[in-house]
C-alpha cells in the first residue's frame, strides 16, 4: 500500500494501479495454436491486449483476437492469471476455439501462424509460452507471477 500526504496534512492510503490485459490461447482441432508476430517488437505471442474499461473479459478476448488475426473465436474457459510484477499488468488468458474468419495481418501483427506446442516453446519467450502451455492442460486456471521475462520459480516450484 502506498502512502502520500494529502492537502489536509494527513497520511492517506492509495491503491496501486494495475492494467488488465486479455489473451486468447486459440487451439484448432489438430492441436495447433494461433500466434502473432508483433509489429512493435518482433516477438511471437498469443493474440491479446488491454481490456477496455466497460468490456467484459470474454468480449475483450474475442475483440483482440479478431483485430490482430482476423479469426473469430468462441471463448471456452479461463486458463490462467499472470501478473507482471515489474509493470503492474495482470493478464487473463482464455482457451478459445476458432469459429470462422481468415488469417490476416493488422497494424499490430506482421505475421499470423498456427504453431505446434513445440514451436510455441521455440518461438515465444518463457512468459508467453507458459501461458499457451498452461491453456493446453486440463487443470487450472494457473496463477503465476513474473518479472516480464521469467516466472517466479520460488512461488511456482518446478512446474514451469
Amino acid at each position: 500500500m502506498l502512502l502520500y500526504m494529502s492537502n489536509s496534512g494527513h497520511d492517506e492510503r492509495s491503491t496501486p494501479l494495475h492494467s488488465v490485459s486479455v489473451a486468447g490461447a486459440v487451439v484448432r482441432e489438430d492441436g495447433r495454436i494461433l500466434a502473432i508476430k508483433r509489429a512493435d517488437n518482433g516477438t511471437w505471442e498469443p493474440p491479446g491486449g488491454v481490456l477496455e474499461l466497460a468490456e467484459a473479459p470474454e468480449e475483450g478476448v474475442r475483440r483482440e483476437v479478431y483485430e490482430e488475426t482476423g479469426i473469430k473465436v468462441e471463448v471456452e474457459r479461463l486458463t490462467g492469471v499472470y501478473k507482471n510484477t515489474a509493470r503492474g499488468i495482470v493478464a487473463l488468458v482464455f482457451r478459445c476455439r476458432p469459429e470462422g474468419g481468415q488469417e490476416q495481418l493488422s497494424d499490430e501483427s506482421i505475421a499470423v501462424d498456427w504453431l505446434t506446442p513445440a514451436e510455441v516453446s521455440e518461438r515465444m519467450g518463457e512468459v508467453y509460452a507458459v501461458r499457451i502451455l498452461d491453456a493446453l492442460q486440463e487443470d487450472g486456471p494457473q496463477v503465476r507471477t513474473h518479472d516480464g521475462r521469467q516466472f517466479n520459480r520460488a512461488a511456482h516450484g518446478s512446474n514451469i
